[in-house]
């Protein structure tokens, strides 16, 4: 009934109580009924049709229709995961947000790696610089190496005066520390030849990394 239509039957029945009813009756009838949470529907494992104003607990584990006050569709609900769903679930999001964080940290690297090195000048200027640290500590051990032989000679002078017969305590220990230095610095050059190997190696990564990205590889995108 629309509103001009009440005000006339309003008119007509001002002096009855039972019209006044009548006009609010239809008042609320113009105002369709709405239901704010809807009514949730499901059909149980066993056949069972059920109805609900809020989720329905014998159908967790299957799919809850979410229909209007009219009986059109809302929404569906999906079924409740089991532990071993949500578990998985979990561990899939933890892995992927570890995906994205790594992604973000190569994109950062890769950003900060151009900053560093605008062109390969750079690049190489870099290179020839770790690479001449590590040269002179193995210079340097090379040539206490040669100072360790030097002090060994005479050592092994004195020694040929006692072959045969048990050196001096202190002859021996004096030999001994010799050969102790010289197994250590000789030990040191190898490590220091490791190093020499492994900074051009990184240097190597970053070149071809650089190359790249300088190319327009977008940051975080090079393998």
């Amino acid at each position: 009934m629309r509103a001009s239509e009440l005000r006339v039957v309003a008119a007509r029945c001002a002096a009855a109580a039972t019209c006044w009813l009548a006009v609010a009756a239809a008042a609320l009838a113009q105002t369709p009924l709405k239901s704010a949470g809807g009514i949730y529907s499901c059909t149980t494992a066993d056949g069972r049709r059920l109805t609900s104003d809020r989720p329905i607990a014998e159908c967790s584990a299957r799919e809850q229709r979410v229909l209007n006050a009219d009986g059109s569709l809302r929404t569906v609900v999906p079924p409740s995961m089991s532990p071993e769903e949500r578990a998985a679930q979990e561990a899939n999001e933890r892995k992927l947000a570890a995906e994205r964080a790594a992604r973000a940290d190569a994109a950062r690297r890769d950003r900060n790696l151009m900053t560093r090195y605008r062109n390969e000048a750079q690049h190489q200027k870099a290179r020839e610089s770790a690479l001449d640290d590590v040269v002179k500590s193995m210079q340097i051990s090379e040539k206490r190496v040669q100072d360790l032989a030097a002090e060994r000679k005479p050592l092994l002078d004195e020694a040929e005066f006692y072959k045969g017969r048990q050196f001096p305590a202190k002859l021996k220990l004096q030999l001994d520390a010799n050969d102790a230095s010289t197994q250590a610095q000789k030990e040191l050059i190898e490590n220091q030849k490791a190093e020499l190997v492994r900074v051009n190696k990184l240097y190597d990564a970053e070149l071809a990394r650089l190359r790249k990205l300088w190319a327009g590889a977008a940051p975080g995108s090079v393998d």
